[in-house]
């Protein structure tokens, strides 16, 4: 496709992308509030040890092969087909694995009843085979659309299997019940919407191509996967399920809304880079586009999320949630960076560089993981130990920025200049937003009151200041409701 119908798909693809992202989000949102309501810290403590075993097997059995297909110049029905076998075949060892080692699992944390949880669980894996190609297909397509539907009737009708069950008395295999009906609708709604189905065929040249493209993404994939679960890990072991709840709780609603904004821009950016690879100067101008987006709209949800949650958190998910409070400001942090590392790993991606991702995970997860043992067993303090991940998190974005200057010529110091902006009207809108709760009391209207104080002062900033990405994202949304 030429530059102009790049250009439309692109806008139309980050728009579906938006609002399958913010529709999950907030469904999800609700979900979780409703969820943490009914259930303990434990049985989500639990849920995040068995979900560590299922994202390493996730990383395996995809094994960077699906990146490989959005990447590709030229991909046939036969090459989504030879990688779907080799996916569905590792998914099965994987399973299998699982399967076995759940009664260790569960002896090791003390916690017997997660044999059964932690077996029926772990078939996301085999769902996940089928769903990763189709994800690609429709990604390197850039046919977002499929995916809006396919993730919003997952994410209903999962919520609906998932609180039925522990209204119930379910408990934790409430939570499980949620996580396989949503990977499997996902899955059956994607077969009906995309033009492709698996055949019997194995192109070995192929399968070599992508391996060989893919393996450094699998291995930069296990890294980071395996360092963000040890973390999860030895929280359980170390401190107990009861923290890991705790922790686990305050990492998901920051993750939930970086992932929303995020992880809506990324993917499309991956794509339209993979079109564009060969000219260098248009590919800078989709990185920077999309970092001053992601980071106008992800830098004050996380500042707003980190100033509301002491009296957003009790007020919601109930008193016995308090303590979650301090890790959920910390992720927000921490969630905040995530448009910088994830558009210069993708911008990387998108050239084709995995070779230079792989050694970027290596070097991170190296300080990483020293800073989580030094805080978990020298330190022994949970609160330090996520603290970590912050000091880690800003590192790492000078590392992942550092390669971009001599593959596509985006030095830090302009990276620096695109974020500012956001950066400082977030801080600006924080403190007087923060500081307005101090003159009420506690509770859902001081809660209000402040998001509605945020928000008039960051919009009001980006209108005084005249902010590029908010002339951007306004000329965007109009250019859409004149289509309308």
């Amino acid at each position: 496709m030429d530059n102009k119908e790049l250009k439309a798909a692109t806008v139309s693809s980050l728009l579906w992308k938006l609002m399958e992202r913010g529709g999950n989000a907030v469904i999800q949102l609700i979900v979780q509030i409703v969820m943490a309501r009914l259930l303990a810290p434990e049985q989500f403590g639990a849920l995040a040890i068995m979900l560590v075993f299922v994202n390493i097997g996730n990383v395996i059995v995809q094994s960077g092969l699906n990146t490989a297909l959005v990447q590709a110049k030229d991909v046939q029905d036969r090459d989504y087909s030879t990688v779907f076998w080799m996916c569905s075949s590792v998914s099965v060892v994987i399973y299998l694995a699982i399967f076995l080692a759940a009664p260790s699992i569960a002896a090791f944390y003390a916690l017997p009843y997660l044999v059964w949880p932690l077996r029926g669980i772990g078939l996301i894996v085999v769902i996940n085979a089928y769903n990763s190609i189709q994800v690609a297909k429709v990604t390197r397509d850039l046919q977002f659309r499929k995916i809006f539907i396919a993730t919003i009737s997952s994410v209903v009708l999962s919520a609906f299997c998932g609180i039925a069950a522990a209204v119930s008395g379910l408990g934790l295999w409430a939570l499980v019940i949620q996580q396989l009906v949503y990977q499997l609708t996902n899955c059956i709604v994607l077969a009906f919407e995309v033009d492709w189905k698996p055949c019997f065929c194995f192109d070995e040249s192929r399968a070599k191509e992508f391996f060989e493209f893919g393996w450094r993404l699998l291995a930069s994939g296990l890294l980071a996967t395996v360092y963000q679960s040890l973390g999860n890990l030895v929280i359980g072991k170390q401190f107990s399920s009861v923290q890991l709840g705790l922790v686990s709780q305050g990492e998901k609603y920051p993750q939930a809304v970086g992932s929303m904004l995020d992880g809506a821009i990324q993917p499309v950016m991956l794509s339209a880079v993979a079109h564009v690879q060969d000219d260098l100067a248009a590919v800078k101008r989709l990185v920077r586009r999309a970092l001053k987006t992601s980071t106008y709209l992800i830098f004050p949800a996380m500042t707003l999320f980190a100033v509301v949650a002491p009296n957003l958190v009790p007020a919601l998910l109930g008193e016995q949630w308090r303590s979650s409070v301090p890790f959920l400001q910390i992720y927000c942090f921490v969630y905040a960076l995530l448009p910088i590392h994830t558009t210069n790993l993708q911008a990387l991606n998108g050239m084709g560089r995995s070779d230079l991702f792989l050694k970027l995970e290596i070097i991170k997860k190296a300080y990483g993981l020293a800073n989580l043992l030094f805080c978990a067993f020298v330190l022994k303090d949970v609160h330090l130990l996520v603290l970590s991940y912050m000091i880690t998190g800003l590192i790492s974005t000078f590392v992942n920025a550092s390669p971009n200057k001599k593959v596509i010529g985006y030095s830090y110091t302009e990276q620096v200049k695109d974020i500012l902006p956001a950066c400082v009207m977030s801080l600006c809108a924080g403190v007087l937003s923060y500081a307005m709760a101090m003159f009420l009391q506690g509770g859902l209207l001081v809660v209000m009151v402040q998001i509605f104080i945020f928000v008039v002062m960051y919009l009001g900033l980006s209108l005084l200041f005249r902010v590029e990405a908010f002339a951007y994202i306004r000329g965007m949304l109009r250019k859409v409701i004149s289509k309308k």
